[in-house]
Order: C-alpha cells, then sequence, then structure tokens
C-alpha cells in the first residue's frame, strides 16, 4: 500500500476483534489512528469467548469452508479468500498463541485462552501508535463527516479524515455490542435487517418432570432436521428447551420457520448410524418380562435423557416394533421461539450488502466503512465468526487505505 504525506486521522468506532485489527493495518500504513468504544475496556466479548478456549477458525478446506455461511457465502466468501484461515492463524501465532488443530479440525491457541493473545494485541496497537478511549459512545452522524460521541466528560464530535465502524450485534449488551447503532444508521437512510439472536438456544414447552430430571444433560450423538437441513452432534436440555451446535448448525432454518409459522418442529434421530430396519430388527429381541425402559437403555444403548425424551409429549411408546423404531429415528420437537437475543452467541441481521461496495464501504457516507458483526451474515460456531470477523474488519481496513490514496 502506497504511504500518504502527511499521515490521515481515521477513527475506529468499537474496539472488538473487528475493529482492533482494522486498526492494526491501518496503523502499519503509518496513519494516526483513534479507537472509540462505549466500555471500560477493550475486546470484552472477545474475553468471554476465550473462556471456551478460543476457537480462532478452522483447518477444512475451503470450499467446505464457505459453504458455512449459507446464503450469505459469496459475499464472506470474497473476504475470506483474501483472509483465509492460514493468515489468521499466521497472525495469532506472531503474537505467540501458538495454535494448534484439535481433533474436531477447529484451532485454538495452545493456552486455550483469550487474555494472553489479547494482552500481546493491545500492547503491539500501542507500539504501533494506536491510541484506545474507552468510556466514548458513539452516539450518530453529523454533517460533512462528523461524529458525535458521549463521554465522561459530556459530548464530543470529531471529523476524521476516513472512518470504520465495528459496533458488533446484539448479544451480550453487557459486554458492549447493544445493536444501539441500528437507529443511529437508519437514520441517515442507512438500512438494516433487524437484529435476530443466532447461534442461540430454542424454546420447547418441557414438562416439569422432563425438566427437573434432564436439564443440564446432553443428547449426544444424534442427528437433527428440519426440512431439508440436518445436522449431527450434541445438544444440551435447559430448563426452557435446547442448545448447543446441533441446534446453532440449523439456527437459519429454525429462525425461517418460527418467522413463517410461529413455530417449528425439529426431527431428533437418536441412533443416526444405525438404519430404521436393523434397529426394528434389535428391538424384537426383547424378552417377554423384560421392561420396555431397561430393554431400551441395555439393548437399544440409548441413554436414560434418550429414553425419557421418546416418553415426552405421548400416553404412550408405540406399541409395535417399527413404530417404536421409527419413533427412536424421528422423534419431534415443538420449537416456539429463540432464546433471549442478549444470550445469544451472535445474531443474524445488519447493514444490507447493498449499502457497501466491495470494500466495504458505505456507498451513500463516502470515507466511511463497516466491518464484522455490523454487516448482514451470519456464520455457525466452530471458528467461522471469528475468521468472517477478522476477514471483513481486512477487507475493510485495506478499503479505507485505498480509499485515502485516491482521495488525496
Amino acid at each position: 500500500m502506497s504511504k500518504i504525506s502527511p499521515p490521515r486521522e481515521v477513527a475506529i468506532v468499537g474496539a472488538g476483534p473487528a475493529g482492533l485489527y482494522a486498526a492494526e493495518i491501518i496503523a502499519r500504513a503509518d496513519h494516526h489512528v483513534t479507537v472509540y468504544d462505549r466500555m471500560p475496556s477493550p475486546a470484552r466479548k472477545f474475553l468471554l469467548a476465550g473462556r471456551g478456549g478460543l476457537n480462532l477458525t478452522h483447518s477444512e478446506a475451503l470450499e467446505s469452508f464457505f459453504a458455512r455461511y449459507g446464503k450469505d457465502a459469496d459475499r464472506v466468501r470474497a473476504a475470506v479468500e483474501t483472509f483465509p484461515p492460514s493468515r489468521l492463524i499466521a497472525w495469532a501465532n506472531d503474537l505467540g498463541a501458538d495454535t494448534f488443530v484439535g481433533t474436531s479440525g477447529r484451532v485454538f491457541p495452545k493456552v486455550m485462552k483469550a487474555s494472553p493473545l489479547l494482552r500481546a494485541w493491545l500492547r503491539r496497537l500501542g507500539e504501533l501508535g494506536v491510541v484506545i478511549k474507552t468510556r466514548h459512545r458513539w452516539t450518530g452522524f453529523g454533517p460533512d463527516g462528523v461524529l458525535s460521541f458521549d463521554t465522561p466528560d459530556g459530548a464530543i464530535t470529531i471529523k476524521p479524515d476516513a472512518s470504520l465502524f465495528a459496533l458488533g450485534g446484539a448479544s451480550w449488551p453487557k459486554l458492549g455490542s447493544d445493536g444501539a447503532w441500528v437507529a443511529a444508521f437508519r437514520a441517515v437512510g442507512i438500512a438494516s435487517t433487524s437484529l435476530a439472536p443466532a447461534n442461540c438456544g430454542v424454546l420447547v414447552a418441557w414438562s416439569d418432570v422432563f425438566k427437573s430430571r434432564f436439564e443440564g444433560s446432553a443428547l449426544k450423538r444424534i442427528a437433527i432436521s428440519l426440512g431439508d437441513a440436518s445436522t449431527r452432534g450434541e445438544a444440551v436440555v435447559t430448563a426452557t428447551g435446547l442448545e448447543g451446535g446441533a441446534i446453532y448448525a440449523l439456527g437459519p432454518q429454525i429462525r425461517a420457520e418460527l418467522e413463517r409459522y410461529g413455530s417449528a418442529v425439529l426431527t431428533l434421530d437418536l441412533k443416526p448410524d444405525m438404519e430404521l430396519s436393523a434397529l426394528a430388527e434389535r428391538l424384537s429381541r426383547r424378552r417377554q418380562k423384560e421392561t420396555l425402559t431397561n430393554f431400551l437403555r441395555k439393548s437399544g444403548h440409548l441413554d436414560p435423557i434418550a429414553v425419557a425424551l421418546l416418553r415426552e409429549g405421548v400416553p404412550a411408546l408405540p406399541a409395535t416394533v417399527d413404530a417404536l423404531a421409527a419413533r427412536i429415528k424421528a422423534v419431534p420437537i415443538r420449537v416456539v421461539g429463540l432464546a433471549a437475543i442478549e444470550r445469544a452467541i451472535s445474531t443474524a441481521g445488519g447493514i444490507g450488502w447493498g449499502e457497501v461496495d466491495s470494500s466495504l464501504m458505505l456507498t451513500s457516507r463516502p470515507g466511511t466503512f463497516c466491518a464484522g458483526e455490523m454487516l448482514d451474515w451470519e456464520g455457525p460456531t466452530g471458528g467461522y465468526l471469528l475468521q468472517g470477523t477478522f476477514a471483513t474488519a481486512s477487507t475493510a481496513a485495506n478499503g479505507l487505505l485505498q480509499w485515502l490514496v485516491r482521495g488525496q
């Protein structure tokens, strides 16, 4: 990237991973970068993600990687192609994270925490001259590129040469991303899809007996389907429904079904590795005096929670072997809603792709760029969320640098 003399003033609004990575790229081009964030310290949600091991990205082949973004694959593909998992891994390793690939193909720092990586990252940003101003809540756009903030010392305005917004979605608002930016963007005519919970639990009206016995228990090695979409994995019973990777993977389909019909019926296969005919044959071996529950646990190899789920919501189990096998292979679970957005891992919705150009600059506000979860894309857990976040930050930051060169 060509250097500009004198350096320009660039404002980054949002100190999550997208904002901080954009700041790093822009500062390396010798510009004066100031990051503004409403929280007392940066990257709080990034630190929360690190409590579970900080799944940075995934090691699978890129074609499979792209497909994980569903309907958004084409737009996110362009960002991930220019900033693939290999670059994110190299960046983390360079900060001393020493990443490794787990048995599932997911990529983690060896320390399985975010805090050491973040401390090294903030030191690097300081060495690059990046200034981070906390407790600065962005409140809206002013005329001619002016940005307004509420600060501990009162309201202020700034007028940078270019700006990049990375304010996140609306999940875990106590950690920084509260979605308040949507109204301010809409106020100046920038369209966005309403934010909705993604990678979140679903609501199921369990019986009191079932939830009192099995809240916190896991349904392991199951398959879940909804329409033409299906996935394998695990799900955990909560007092209000189900959560876990197998549920999150069907999030877009569940959300669409809820919007269309008000409820969605998931089909759980409790024995996905066994054909229906083979399962029926095994079930036919039950001895006359053996209780059905014990038989299902011992010969059917069903956990107590799986047996209880078969009985949930029905007066009795099917009497015939074939019907019982069919129920084990297709347990219907009626979902009546999504868990609250405040506890979702991420959010769907955001600024429409029609509002930005290929460099993620707002077409209606030249010199203003957007990155990360603010944009209308969705990725599953497993490393795809952070990869998409870093990749869009790279695209927007490099687009901003190119715009500054063109405008000098």
